[in-house]
């Protein structure tokens, strides 16, 4: 035991001695700041506030699932070397904290949900740090992006002060542009027949879009992906589409799609197209930035609902 102890001190040790040697290399070479976001969302907010000032990483890229994402020893010295880091907060990272006293962290942590108004879960999932019952997927709404975005403006001022010209700008840019996707997604959803505006997905991640838009979102799984849905759960499921005349299911990129498929046989719903929800797609897919990915999740719903 004496052995192990001391093996795990030295590569201790080790990890801390890279990651302080990691971080002053970047200060000595980085002209650009180092910015570490937990996931793409996140990442690409970043990237239009910061602009060309900025180089920011996703800890959890496109594709990747927040819910079931373990980090690694390379994250920790990833983490460890940036000037800021940036999470959506409200539970959603519920490893975090682990990972930023593993890489023993100097940099200032923005919470870019904070000033959000947070809404209950249909279903509470399975979050280690979540407060009982919230919804952690604000950004699916634009005006909270907009807080998104204040947020992280000031926190590169923080840490960045001659930057101040440059982030206000590229905020209030960006927040004009959140003001336009609104209006057209609100136009969007005027096309759709009120009666067929409610539809079926993978797992509780739409209810802020659903409270701006008047869309009614029933969720086979909680707000995490981890959480499986019950017998219970999709028998209340199937009933309610079978009594509401729910037209289409829609799945998600991140989760799997076999639960819906299920409830389509027993149900003879519509399969819609594939929504995005906590992470954006490739850049050669259809969600590669926060504002596609909000036009493709809208055309869709469109497309399956109408």
């Amino acid at each position: 035991m004496r052995r192990s102890l001391g093996v795990l001190a030295v590569a201790c040790v080790v990890v801390l001695a890279a990651i302080a040697a990691a971080r002053a290399q970047a200060e000595r070479d980085g002209d650009k700041l180092s910015v570490v976001a937990s996931f793409s969302i996140l990442r690409d907010l970043v990237a239009n506030v910061g602009g060309d000032r900025v180089d920011a990483t996703a800890l959890v890229g496109p594709g990747g699932d927040v819910h079931v994402y373990a980090p690694t020893p390379a994250d920790a010295r990833i983490v460890g070397t940036a000037r800021l880091i940036v999470v959506n907060g409200l539970g959603f990272e519920g490893w975090m904290d682990r990972l930023v006293r593993a890489s023993a962290a100097q940099a200032p942590i923005i919470m870019a949900s904070a000033g959000v108004a947070p809404r209950q879960a249909a279903k509470p999932g399975s979050f280690e740090t979540a407060t009982a019952g919230v919804d952690p997927h604000a950004w699916q709404s634009p005006h909270n992006a907009e807080i998104y975005v204040a947020n992280i403006r000031d926190g590169l001022i923080r840490v960045d002060p001659p930057g101040r010209r440059t982030y206000e700008a590229n905020a209030v840019a960006y927040i004009a542009e959140l003001a336009r996707l609104d209006t057209d997604i609100r136009r969007a959803v005027a096309a759709i027949p009120a009666a067929r505006r409610k539809l079926v997905t993978t797992h509780d991640a739409f209810g802020y879009f659903a409270a701006d838009y008047g869309i009614a979102f029933i969720a086979a799984q909680g707000v995490s992906s981890e959480t499986e849905a019950s017998a219970r759960d999709v028998a209340s499921i199937i009933r309610a589409i079978r009594e509401q005349n729910i037209p289409a299911f829609f799945f998600e990129n991140a989760v799997d799609p076999r639960l819906l498929r299920l409830i389509a046989a027993e149900t003879g719903a519509r399969i819609g197209g594939t929504l995005f929800s906590d992470t954006l797609s490739n850049a050669a897919g259809p969600a590669a930035t926060y504002v596609d990915m909000m036009r493709h999740n809208v055309r869709e719903i469109v497309d399956g609902l109408r």
